[in-house]
């Protein structure tokens, strides 16, 4: 009779879980979700990819290729200047963007064979890959800790070494110049290289963030 209550009880819970339609079901699925995501996916994924980021969301318009006003302020802005077309085809990004690239060798021809040649945009969810500073090059697309500790995705500009350690300087494709922090970035700030876009999953996260906070 014990076994028979406790069977029925499991049923129970399996269908209030998996059949259920009620909001209270919906609300326990997602905390459901949420728990095996962060506590099981996430670290699995961080442990095969080395690193303590495996997945991150794209926040800013500091990537896009495409004349963009995104945080609702002001002119729609490429490279720190106004148009009033939104044209976003590699071209027109090189000709309003390139100057600053080639100021520093790096030329069109060298641009599109790096990863991500076309930049990415606010809402796309990022995968990171841990990688040896030595195997970092110009053009990848890094995510390190900024001025105020906050993650940033940004390219690759230049990289030297200091010693037994390596420096990095990293830009925004969109940013018409590097930010203050960007200028120098120890390896030590550096929590990944991003390996794989997935276009606008990365809403999922940002629109959970602003409700909670």
């Amino acid at each position: 009779m014990k076994k028979n209550s406790v069977s029925g009880y499991w049923r129970k819970i399996k269908h209030f879980i998996w059949e259920d339609n009620s909001i209270l079901s919906w609300v326990v699925n997602v905390l459901i979700a949420f728990v095996v995501i962060k506590f099981l996916v996430y670290p699995g994924l961080g442990f095969v990819l080395s690193t303590s980021n495996p997945i991150v969301a794209v926040v800013s318009c500091s990537m896009e290729h495409g004349v963009t006003n995104c945080g609702g302020e002001g002119e729609p802005r490429l490279c720190g200047r106004t148009y009033e077309d939104g044209k976003s085809d590699f071209d027109s990004y090189w000709e309003r963007c390139g100057s600053w690239y080639e100021n520093q060798g790096i030329l069109k021809e060298n641009f599109l064979d790096f990863r991500f040649s076309g930049g990415f945009g606010k809402g796309d969810l990022m995968i990171l890959k841990g990688t040896d500073p030595e195997d970092l090059k110009v053009g990848d697309v890094i995510v390190f800790l900024g001025g105020s500790n906050e993650p940033i995705i940004h390219r690759i500009t230049s990289k030297r070494k200091e010693g037994e350690s390596y420096t990095f300087a990293t830009k925004g494709d969109n940013n018409g110049n590097q930010l203050a922090y960007e200028k120098s970035i120890p390896e030590k700030r550096i929590l990944g290289r991003a390996v794989l876009r997935v276009p606008l999953l990365g809403y999922v996260k940002i629109i959970f963030t602003e409700i909670v906070g």
